[in-house]
């Protein structure tokens, strides 16, 4: 109807479509060529926006602004990299409204427009097929079928390249307690996992675990300082970046745990923010609960999620802790582990932690990771 009634956008309106099927289906129902008709523009098929593939013209000044968007991720920074962009969820069909009108408190129900030619217009109430008439359909998926027999391939990395490496298996536990474990990071308020692992640029770095394990947990907020990316290294008494203070225990075979508050690793079922913690030698996340993906991600690394039985608890951890696993020897479905945590004062302090391990996932933490016990099997 916008075409119809002379109308075109009067902000930028972007269309991400999700899949080839989705893309040649609504160019075939003649979608795109409305979309340009009305100043829209089409996206490759991607996440787009949604996960910060957006080279968004003036978001390096990071100016204070407002979009609206149909995405379900409106986290900060999330779209554009802007801080201050202040991104809110709506549907389809209103984002369409407010982009023609060019406004954020234009009613589309009550609302008049002005077309070009200068006619007053009004906006009717949205219709259409909630399904495409003809079906979906696609010329080229992109699908490439296994070769019937793959015994001869062989996978060639470049050892130098930045953006691929190939993977080498976490190592299996060696069946003792976790001892002197130190505080990384105890984060504050919500961390998501765009929080743990940002995306972004950072995508060109996604086949290559150590390189984009530079940015684990750097936009988390430190509960000590209310600062992201800034932790203290207990070993030197600095503050660093949370990466390089990890490496910095990594290189000395210290072992670390992450503490976190309530719905830890919410978001999208990003399996990267579990790898990267794993491959840069965090031992366990001890949180006051979990965002159910991002729990069962960290099983299958073969890392310990574990929730306060007293939440209270998470009020306990001190920036200079260290962390002792008292029974993980006896690590069973059900069965809670206590760990003993020493402050810097000398004192101690013994926390109850909860589990939802069953026997199939205690054996992928003993293996080092899930992939571990299959290839163990066969």
């Amino acid at each position: 109807q916008a075409v119809e009634k002379g109308l075109k956008v009067n902000a930028e309106f972007t269309i991400t479509p999700g899949s080839e099927q989705v893309r040649y289906t609504i160019e075939r129902d003649g979608f795109i060529a409305i979309f340009n008709k009305i100043g829209g523009k089409v996206f490759a098929n991607a996440c787009g926006p949604c996960i910060g593939q957006w080279a968004r013209a003036g978001a390096d000044k990071q100016e204070k602004n407002t979009i609206i968007h149909s995405f379900n991720r409106n986290f900060s920074k999330r779209a554009d990299g802007n801080p201050n962009t202040h991104a809110f969820v709506s549907s389809p069909e209103i984002v369409t409204a407010l982009a023609i009108a060019g406004k954020l408190d234009f009613n589309p129900v009550t609302g008049t427009l002005t077309n070009q030619n200068g006619e007053k217009v009004k906006l009717s109430p949205p219709s259409g097929e909630e399904l495409p008439a003809k079906g979906f359909d696609v010329e080229d998926s992109g699908f490439q079928a296994p070769a019937a027999d793959s015994s001869e391939i062989k996978i060639s990395v470049d050892p130098k390249s930045k953006r691929l490496q190939l993977l080498s298996p976490f190592e299996p536990w060696d069946g003792k307690n976790i001892t002197g474990a130190k505080l990384l990071i105890k984060t504050l308020g919500k961390c998501t996992t765009d929080h743990i692992s940002m995306a972004g640029p950072w995508l060109n770095f996604r086949g290559h675990l150590d390189n984009i394990s530079n940015n684990m947990l750097i936009g988390a907020v430190n509960a000590f300082n209310s600062k992201t990316n800034k932790v203290k290294n207990q070993l030197t008494g600095e503050y660093d970046e949370v990466p390089k203070v990890q490496r910095h225990y990594k290189k000395f075979n210290i072992p670390t745990v992450v503490v976190g508050g309530h719905n830890y690793g919410e978001g999208s079922s990003r399996e990267h923010a579990a790898m990267e913690p794993r491959h840069l030698g965090v031992k366990a996340v001890i949180v006051k609960s979990f965002a159910r993906i991002h729990e069962t991600n960290l099983k299958k690394q073969g890392m310990l999620a574990l929730t306060f039985a007293n939440e209270d608890d998470y009020s306990l951890i001190q920036e200079d802790d260290t962390f002792n696993f008292l029974n993980l020897v006896d690590f069973q479905p059900g069965k809670a582990i206590t760990v003993e945590v020493v402050h810097a004062d000398g004192s101690k302090d013994l926390i109850k932690l909860n589990h939802t391990y069953n026997s199939q996932q205690i054996e992928w933490f003993k293996a080092g990771s899930a992939l571990n016990l299959i290839k163990k099997q066969k």
